[in-house]
């Protein structure tokens, strides 16, 4: 029977689908046995078959065949369980060992030697074949099967002691002279025999483990053998690195020594060995040979089998090793070849080495190391560099900790006057600069901050600037040129005693330039200097000259002062470089563009030579006819293969975003983009762009003239590419948890100025023009984008709008969300929609408020959507914006990420829309707390702003609509909401003063002075009729308001909101300001016109009475009123009725209407001159107006006293028009001269005005007032047609009146008051000064001499006779000729221009008659402090007028008196 199992045994051997072992049949044979005493005869029984069945190899297969399917589980699986399954060695493994130990005995020899010779022979015979052919690193799968058969068997006789591991090892070795490592590792894993100990036990271990694993490293990739492979290299890893980092208490150990030397060689020369392959240029085989080495510095494959301490201690050793091989590159070499070890420029093999070596390490901790390194090995410079540019593009915290490792290195090198110190920072602060502004800031900006200022770190002593300078100065040989022009450029700070050392320095740079061929004179007028970049040719920079120059001449019409300065100084490089760059012949436009009227410029400026300019208009011409004639012709675009290549990166990028790449791999992407972006857009991108000023032209025909057909391919190819990596990202995981890949994106963006150029128009353009055909994916990417750009503000340029719709530069989302008008019911749907994509990916990128959300909310966005869903969504209105509590959201945050879940859902689901999703944001918490922020606060004042902007006849709402939402925003939204919320806090007052300076503020910008008026909403079609409807309301509900809590005086707020818009303008002799206030004084007369006038007066209640207050009115019409007549002197009928319904309105809720009405015309008469000369000038149509008012609020009472003087007045002039005479009424001088100019004004000089002039004459002296100021009056038409072109005709008129006047005031000096320059030399006409404008009164010197040169001769003399006229004849003199060196002399245009209105002609004439009235004065007229006086004022203005004072009037003289005419 045994014998029959035996042999059945022997042929289940060769089967490997048999399921059971010869141990578990004789354990189950034994089991069936009933009688212990046949155990001995089977045994013998079994002993006699053995003697028969002499081949042990197969009898060890047949004792250890286990089941084969279990083999290969583990094979694959790595789980060691079948084996600690498998079953302990019984009576098999005990037959096996007695006929080892019978045949030991026979030959004599041990059984340990034995069983080796056995196993080792087996082993040859399974891989005897592989000794010829090394390319099988591996065994193949029947091998492998077989070779764990015979190891479960050889363990079993280890157990039982017949077998040797050591002797084993020593024969193997001897038979086997290259070992297969997969061998080594299955004798290692089955605890046969440790690595450890093969490693240290033979001598020629470590060459052929060497050439082993590189062997396996370059085997060709094959699924069967993968698991196998690594596997493999991960364990022999794992025992190298034990061996020699891991720290154990007999470490110290000779043999344990010995062990670490070799394994510690080994690592090294594995890692020098993928280093060279990097030197050695790798092709694509090598390459990947190498990084299956690279890719056992991977924590997760070392980590369960080493100790997190010696895992770090073998990185550092791994690193330290990379930065310190082979370092043949001196400093210099650095210099000068840095700029090729960019992170784009660097093998990706050494780049994944460098991340994998430093993932378990903080960035700190790294570049501490780096710097140790450095001060204390010779270093490879290209390794070193490499890493940094690594760590930069990998780690977004490296910037700041590179700052401060950069900012010690510099401290150490001034202390102890390093060069160590000061080169190696040098050289790191360059490196990063390579890396583009949004990884370090670029090498100019980093050396203006280090040493640009007084505290800078050479700043403290003359030895520390000496260092610096002969540091550069040691450089000079070295550097690239382009950080030279830094240093020249922008050179260290020097204290001015310190200037010669400098200089010296200067002079070198500029020697070593020379030498290089790169000359000062060649670099452009606005060239961006910066390390990193390559140099750009002369050809190249002069064309970004002119591009910049016609820029700025666009913007400010004028040419900047640095063209002008190079046409000067920089004469060669302006002749040779930038005007033929500027003359380059093109097919000239119909209309002028920028570049043809910037020409223009020059060339009358004289800065382009005659013959060069007729030969640009020449090419031009000849270019137009070759366009003519080859029209459809089209040129190779060069630039075709970097698309290419930028198309194939983003693609790829696109892919990492997808296949769930690592954070370090997208940004690696992402700085290989930007490397390929700068190929493209050959512009400096490592220039600080904060610092500049990008103008965004916004007309829809500029984007296609700014730009070419490669900028727009290249512009729309970024745009799709963000927009579909967006939502190929957030099928994935939501914002929120995506990584920093978007972020990143617009930076690399940031650093190319052209290219930001062209996508801010392009932004512009989609989001201006093309929102409505924007699908909802592109709304979607392009709010993100924005998003994006928003948060990278700090890093973003300014933009100026062209033309400028806003003042100044502004940032870039400001200049977007102009794109976004909410003026029509078109554009308010797509600004909804796109504000609404925007905020939710902002409120879903940042996880809670707690992590600013600022950043990734743009307020101004926030603030359209506070603004655009109430009014386009009703229901809205009724839910209040403000959170119930923030507890609610930030304490359950399980529940905020639902909502976020739920909100980007309601974005992203194709079946929404913006209506479910604008609801959903609505309803959202995070969005509700925003408004909590300041910045975030929607106020009444913006809300107004907005509303005055929609055009009526397009708006989204009705009319009855709008009403109805207007009269909740206002009443319900906010008048009641608090101060520091936007509202007006329930007070009235509050909310009307909001409103006037909101309508205020359209009407100046609606002005058609303005250049934006294509890009503003026209006046005619605002809801402003509807915002004055609000208004009218709430000033109806304050004045019931009022009368009830009987509030009338408390002083009127409307005048004084115009006396502070008024008052902002402090310098009154400026014409700018007096334009501002005469615009905003007609804009204000506009808006309360439309108000009720019994606001503008004051209603005091004391002492049991209630009387008038019209101090403000008189006061606001004096101060502001006068400087916005037109013309001067008279306010217009309305704003007259206005003022005077006021008062009169007012009177009548006094106790004495009459009385208060008189009192208060008598105050006017005193205190407001020009409220009185207007109503006597418009009593005509005034008198029906208020005499009806009157007789309407008082029941028929009879008219007040004043009011009856005026009609009086009025009938007087009538009458004496008619020419019938009547006596004089008893009204004040000013109010009759005023009626009878009105009177005049229609009347033409003749026999009628004389007539009335010898009536006047013939009166008592009283009424020479009256003849005073109707000459005031007359003057002041006259200065009014020097002043406006459109009253020049009236000239000959105003002088002939004046004339008359004076004919018949000669005999009296009180006309010369008029011209008095101070005020209180007026006397009794004192009320002349507050009458006009104070332009008018400067301009009184010019009348004077308008009208005395003109009399006839005999009424000259007389006047030239009256007292004070010499006085005052050489003081409007003086003051003349002052007006007309400051230039503030009118100029009329006009084709009527006489001799009259010259004003040489006029200085002349008026020189002629002050000397013949000097000669004619007696010298006692003047008393010789007036005399000294006159003298010292005409000296320097006209020294003749001064030496004839002298000669005539002098006390001294006794000369007769000359005639000088």
């Amino acid at each position: 029977m045994l014998i029959v199992i035996i042999m059945s045994l022997g042929a289940s051997s060769m089967c490997p689908t048999q399921k059971r072992t010869l141990s578990c049949l004789l354990a189950g044979r034994v089991g069936k046995r009933p009688k212990q005493e046949n155990v001995q005869e089977l045994q013998e029984a079994a002993v006699q078959l053995l003697n028969r069945h002499q081949n042990l190899s197969d009898l060890f297969l047949e004792v250890g065949s286990p089941n084969p399917c279990n083999l290969i589980c583990k094979e694959y699986s790595g789980q060691k369980k079948a084996a600690s399954e498998s079953p302990s060695p019984t009576i098999g493994g005990s037959l096996l060992v007695n006929e080892l130990r019978r045949k030991a005995g026979e030959l004599g020899v041990p059984v340990a030697a034995l069983s080796v010779k056995m196993v080792v022979e087996r082993l040859l015979d399974l891989t005897g074949h592989i000794k010829g052919d090394r390319e099988q690193v591996l065994l193949n799968s029947t091998q492998r099967v077989q070779l764990s058969v015979l190891f479960q068997s050889t363990r079993e006789l280890l157990s039982l002691e017949a077998f040797c591991s050591k002797l084993f090892w020593q024969e193997y070795w001897r038979d086997q002279k290259q070992p297969m490592l997969e061998v080594v590792y299955h004798l290692h894993t089955q605890n046969i025999l440790s690595l450890e100990y093969m490693l240290e036990s033979e001598n020629g271990v470590r060459s052929w483990l060497m050439s082993e694993l590189k062997a396996l490293c370059g085997r060709t990739a094959t699924e069967e053998g993968d698991g196998v492979l690594q596997q493999v290299l991960s364990t022999v890893v794992s025992v190298l690195v034990r061996a020699v980092f891991e720290e154990t208490q007999d470490s110290t150990a000779a043999p344990c020594r010995r062990l670490s030397q070799v394994c510690r060689s080994v690592l090294d020369d594995m890692l020098s060995w993928v280093l060279d392959t990097l030197n050695c240029k790798p092709t694509l085989q090598s390459g990947e040979t190498a990084e299956l080495w690279v890719q056992m510095f991977d924590a997760s494959l070392c980590g369960v089998s080493v100790s997190p301490d010696a895992l770090r201690r073998f990185f550092i050793h791994s690193l330290t090793h990379t930065l310190t091989y082979r370092p043949r590159l001196k400093v210099s070499d650095a210099i000068a070849m840095q700029r090729e070890w960019s992170f784009a420029k660097t093998c990706r093999l050494l780049t994944s080495l460098f991340r994998k070596l430093a993932v378990i390490f903080k960035v700190e901790e790294l570049l501490s190391h780096l710097q140790q390194v450095l001060e204390t090995h010779e270093v490879n410079w290209q390794h070193v560099l490499s890493c940094l540019s690594t760590l930069l593009v990998y780690n977004p915290n490296t910037q700041p900790s590179l700052k401060e490792l950069l900012s010690r290195l510099l401290s150490s090198a001034f202390e102890g006057y390093d060069l160590e110190n000061m080169i190696t920072a040098f050289l790191l602060a360059r490196q990063g600069a390579l890396e583009g502004p949004g990884v370090f800031p670029s090498y100019s900006e980093w050396f203006k901050m280090s040493f640009g200022g007084a505290s800078s770190y050479h700043g403290n002593s003359k030895k520390s600037l000496v260092f610096l300078l002969k540091f550069l100065s040691d450089l000079v040989p070295f550097d690239p040129p382009q950080y030279l022009k830094v240093h020249i450029l922008h050179p260290p700070y020097v204290a001015v005693k310190h200037r010669a050392l400098l200089q010296e320095y200067v002079s070198l740079t500029k020697t070593r330039l020379a030498d290089l061929k790169v000359s000062i004179e060649e670099m452009g007028l606005y060239e961006d200097i910066s390390g990193a970049g390559t140099s750009v040719q002369p050809r190249c920079q002069a064309r970004q000259d002119v591009e910049k120059a016609i820029s700025l001449f666009g913007s400010t019409g004028r040419i900047s002062a640095t063209v002008m300065e190079a046409s000067i100084f920089r004469r060669p490089y302006f002749l040779s470089r930038f005007l033929p760059a500027l003359l380059t012949p093109r097919v000239l436009p119909v209309k002028p563009d920028a570049r043809m009227n910037f020409i223009d410029s020059l060339k009358k400026a004289e800065k382009i030579p005659a013959a060069q300019h007729s030969s640009y208009i020449e090419s031009c011409q000849r270019e137009r006819q070759r366009q003519q004639d080859s029209k459809g012709v089209s040129g190779v675009n060069d630039d075709d293969n970097p698309q290419e290549v930028l198309q194939v990166q983003l693609q790829e990028h696109r892919a990492l975003l997808t296949e769930g790449g690592s954070d370090g791999e997208v940004s690696a992407q992402l700085a290989r983009i930007s490397h390929t972006l700068s190929i493209v857009f050959p512009e400096r991108a490592e220039e600080l762009v904060s610092q500049a000023v990008i103008q965004l032209h916004v007309d829809e025909s500029t984007f296609s003239e700014l730009h070419n057909k490669v900028g727009r391919n290249v512009v729309n190819m970024i745009l799709r590419s963000f927009c579909q990596s967006l939502l190929d990202a957030s099928r994935i995981s939501p914002p929120n948890k995506q990584s920093p890949w978007a972020s990143q994106f617009v930076n690399i963006l940031l650093g190319h100025r052209q290219l930001l150029t062209a996508l801010l128009h392009r932004m512009w353009d989609l989001l201006h023009n093309q929102g409505v055909s924007l699908s909802a994916a592109h709304v979607l990417g392009l709010a993100a984008f924005v998003v994006h750009l928003h948060a990278s503000q700090t890093k973003s340029p300014k933009v100026q709008l062209c033309p400028p719709l806003l003042p100044g530069p502004v940032s870039v989302l400001e200049a977007l969300t102009t794109a976004l008008p909410c003026t029509t019911q078109t554009n308010m749907l797509f600004c909804v929609r796109f504000c609404v994509a925007a905020v939710c990916y902002g409120l879903c990128r940042s996880e809670s408020l707690c992590d600013q959300p600022q950043q990734y909310n743009p307020c101004s966005l926030y603030k359209k959507l506070l603004y655009l869903i109430p009014r386009l969504m009703p229901d809205m209105r009724r839910l209040p914006i403000e959170a119930s509590g923030e507890s609610e959201y930030v304490g359950a945050n399980k529940q905020g990420e639902e909502e976020n879940r739920g909100l980007w859902k309601s974005v992203t689901d194709t079946n929404t829309t913006w209506r479910k999703s604008a609801w959903a944001l609505w309803k959202h918490a995070p969005f509700r707390l925003l408004v909590k922020l300041p910045e975030y606060q929607f106020s009444f004042s913006e809300w107004l702003a907005a509303e005055l902007r929609v055009q009526r006849s397009e708006d989204a709402l009705s009319d009855p609509d709008r009403q109805e939402y207007q009269q909740w925003a206002c009443q319900q939204l906010y008048l009641p909401s608090p101060v520091d919320k936007g509202g007006c806090a329930g007070d009235l007052r509050t909310a009307c003063s909001h409103i006037l300076n909101a309508v205020m503020d359209q009407k100046t910008v609606c002005a058609p002075t303005q250049e934006n008026t294509d890009h503003r909403p026209s006046e005619a079609g605002t809801c402003l009729p509807d915002i004055f409807s609000r208004l009218q309301e709430i000033v109806y509900e304050m004045e019931l308001t009022s009368r009830s809590q009987r509030t009338q005086d408390k002083g009127h707020f409307l005048l004084d909101l115009i006396s502070h818009r008024c008052s902002v303008t402090s310098d009154l002799q400026s014409i700018s300001s007096e334009l501002s206030i005469q615009q905003t004084l007609h804009t204000w007369n506009r808006v309360i016109l439309a108000l009720p006038a019994v606001m503008l007066v004051t209603v005091k209640t004391g002492g049991g009475k209630r009387t008038l207050d019209c101090e403000t009115l008189m006061e606001h019409i004096n101060q502001y009123q006068r400087k916005g007549c037109s013309p001067a002197g008279l306010l217009p009928y309305h704003l007259t009725a206005h003022f005077l319904r006021a008062v009169l309105m007012a009177s009548v809720s006094c106790d004495c209407a009459s009385g208060e009405m008189n009192k208060a015309m008598s105050l006017i008469s005193l205190q407001c001159p020009l409220l009185l000369v207007s109503a006597g000038h418009w009593w005509g149509r005034l008198s029906p107006v208020l005499v009806s008012l009157w007789h309407r609020l008082t029941d028929g009472q009879p008219l007040p006293q004043q009011l009856q003087v005026l009609a009086d007045c009025h009938l007087w002039v009538c009458s004496s028009k008619d020419g019938v005479s009547c006596p004089v009424p008893s009204a004040p001088p000013l109010l009759l001269a005023a009626c009878l100019h009105c009177v005049w004004e229609g009347q033409a000089s003749g026999k009628g005005i004389r007539t009335s002039l010898e009536m006047l004459g013939q009166l008592t002296e009283q009424h020479t007032q009256l003849l005073v100021f109707l000459l005031f009056l007359c003057v002041t038409d006259l200065l009014t047609t020097f002043l406006t072109p459109q009253r020049v005709k009236g000239l000959q008129r105003a002088q002939e009146l004046c004339k008359d006047i004076l004919t018949v005031l000669v005999d009296s000096a009180d006309w010369l008051l008029l011209f008095k320059t101070p005020c209180s030399e007026k006397g009794l006409y004192q009320p002349v000064a507050v009458v006009t404008s104070d332009e008018y009164t400067r301009l009184m010197p010019l009348a004077f001499y308008s009208l005395v040169p003109h009399l006839n001769s005999e009424i000259l003399e007389k006047t030239v006779k009256a007292p004070g006229f010499l006085h005052t004849a050489v003081l409007c003199y003086s003051s003349l000729i002052k007006l007309f060196m400051d230039g503030q002399t009118p100029c009329p245009v006009t084709e009527q221009l006489t001799d009259q209105m010259d004003l040489s002609y006029i200085l002349t004439r008026a020189q002629q008659v002050l000397l013949k009235t000097i000669s004619l004065t007696s010298p006692t007229s003047l008393s010789q402090h007036q005399l000294n006086q006159l003298e010292a004022l005409c000296v320097d203005l006209d020294p003749e007028v001064a030496a004839a004072l002298v000669f005539h009037l002098s006390s001294s003289s006794l000369s007769p008196e000359l005639d000088f005419l």
